[in-house]
């Protein structure tokens, strides 16, 4: 059975106006199990004038943030009574594992419970004026149609800190779903109606970046535009915002140092490590890619990372006993297997991996790859797959220039038992994420985000509710002499 998905215009589920589809496949069997629509710049257009009007004239307007925030506690709770199902969709859509796609829709309820608390607690502030008889207060009000575009990673989770401030701060939303692996979301939406939320609030549209990003991005009703994905495609959405003046949020990956000194617990952060890199196949914006080791510690934690690597048990990602899953896309595969040849060719050695593996054609085995020079193409491109590349340092002073020789600035693992050292590198390390004695953990409550070629602003935590609204200065005059001749000033 192919499964056949809809888009959520208006609180209907609709199909794309021309009737165009694609097919969307499962990388761990390379077989079409579901297709979605393929909208047009008609959908997109229908899909955020829906948005605008109900931001401003649907009952979402009038809603008081109170129930504003009971809407997104019940989408909360729905989500984590979904999440085996929820969970299931993604891995076969996207190929990452089951075990941590169930568990982090489980767990993605917990943002939309953070949100729900704060759609109520947003509030403006009155100001002492240098001007008599005069009363100046803030109100925030929301900023209006945000276009949410997320990737096929960590799907639910993106959605969760797009969507989830941008509600609770009264906003309504187009979101765009990844043309690799449109289902999971469009799945999710069936729960927006089920949460209370009105018509139109949240509108859920598929396909490709041309037309339908660069229709939603450079819409005119557009107010804001959060982006997740690559800076190719990210260059195109901030010409794109050119058009409407919208207020544009980027977060485009990295390729994140891990670095272990001599003094660090080479078990915990040899599993750091494995967690950063090899995790979801090493297909995360903030992997530990490029691991930065101390040359007397440098021997053994390769050692011990060879050893893990190859007993690493690949296959279907929908059983237990597997631990890493299939790359989800083709594009992906034939980047990494060119870049490794080339690393090799520049030099490098092939510690352990470094071909596919036999699970299938779209699984690519654990790689550690030895690299002589940080000058290597390959210790700066982002892969987004399981290959670790591994640079010596001797000094702390070397550790960091290291670190901090690269185009991208989204994370960073550091790994010492000094806290003052730990204190000095989380401060001087050019990224948006810091971990120290561990890696990849995320909550509601803590922002993240990049620098440099990473992107720029922040998503999750309080701040990013404030980062959805904009503040409206009333000035009030309390007196009842009337206003003066302008003319005569005095």
């Amino acid at each position: 059975m192919i499964e056949e998905y809809r888009m959520l215009i208006g609180g209907a589920w609709v199909a794309a106006s021309d009737g165009g589809t694609f097919e969307t496949t499962n990388p761990a069997t390379g077989k079409v199990w579901a297709i979605a629509p393929e909208a047009t710049a008609e959908d997109i257009d229908r899909a955020v004038k829906a948005a605008h009007e109900a931001c401003y004239e649907g009952p979402w307007a009038r809603m008081t943030p109170t129930e504003r925030g009971r809407c997104l506690r019940k989408l909360g709770d729905l989500l984590a009574d979904r999440s085996e199902a929820l969970g299931e969709i993604e891995t076969r859509d996207s190929g990452k594992m089951f075990k941590e796609t169930r568990w982090q829709a489980k767990y993605i309820a917990e943002f939309f419970h953070f949100y729900a608390g704060a759609a109520d607690k947003i509030s403006g502030e009155t100001l002492p004026i240098d001007k008599p008889d005069l009363f100046v207060f803030t109100n925030r009000e929301p900023v209006g149609v945000v276009a949410a575009v997320v990737p096929w990673n960590s799907q639910l989770f993106l959605t969760s800190v797009k969507i989830g401030p941008a509600l609770a701060a009264g906003n309504t939303v187009v979101l765009k779903t990844s043309e690799h692996a449109p289902a999971t979301i469009l799945e999710f939406g069936k729960l927006i109606a089920e949460a209370g939320i009105p018509d139109g609030v949240v509108n859920i549209v598929s396909g490709h970046g041309d037309p339908c990003g660069k229709v939603l991005t450079s819409h005119p009703l557009v107010a804001r535009v959060s982006f997740t994905g690559g800076p190719v495609a990210a260059r195109h959405v901030v010409m794109n915002s050119a058009s409407n003046f919208a207020e544009v949020s980027l977060e485009l990956g990295g390729k994140s140092p891990f670095i272990v000194f001599d003094d660090a617990d080479v078990e915990s952060a040899v599993n750091g490590s494995v967690a950063g890199i090899f995790g979801a196949s090493g297909q995360s914006c903030v992997a530990g890619s490029r691991l930065i080791v101390h040359e007397d510690v440098a021997d053994e934690f390769i050692a011990r990372m060879k050893a893990i690597a190859e007993g690493i048990r690949i296959g279907d990602p929908m059983a237990e006993e597997t631990e890493m899953g299939p790359l989800c896309t083709r594009g992906q595969l034939e980047t990494i297997e060119r870049e490794v040849v080339g690393a090799v060719a520049q030099g490098a050695t092939v510690v352990c991996g470094g071909r596919r593996a036999e699970a299938g054609e779209m699984f690519f085995q654990p790689t550690v790859i030895d690299c002589p020079s940080p000058d290597l193409k390959i210790v700066d491109t982002e892969l987004f797959g399981p290959v670790l590349c591994v640079l010596r340092f001797r000094t702390e002073e070397e550790a960091l220039r290291l670190a901090n020789d690269t185009e991208h600035g989204l994370a960073a693992g550091i790994f010492t038992r000094d806290s003052a050292r730990a204190l000095r590198m989380s401060r001087a390390v050019r990224a948006g994420i810091v971990w120290v004695n561990t890696y990849r953990v995320i909550s509601p409550i803590a922002e993240f985000g990049g620098n440099k070629a990473s992107g720029y602003g922040r998503e999750s935590g309080l701040q990013a509710v404030y980062d959805y609204t904009r503040p409206k200065t009333v000035w009030m005059n309390m007196s009842d002499a009337p206003v003066g001749n302008p003319f005569q000033m005095r």
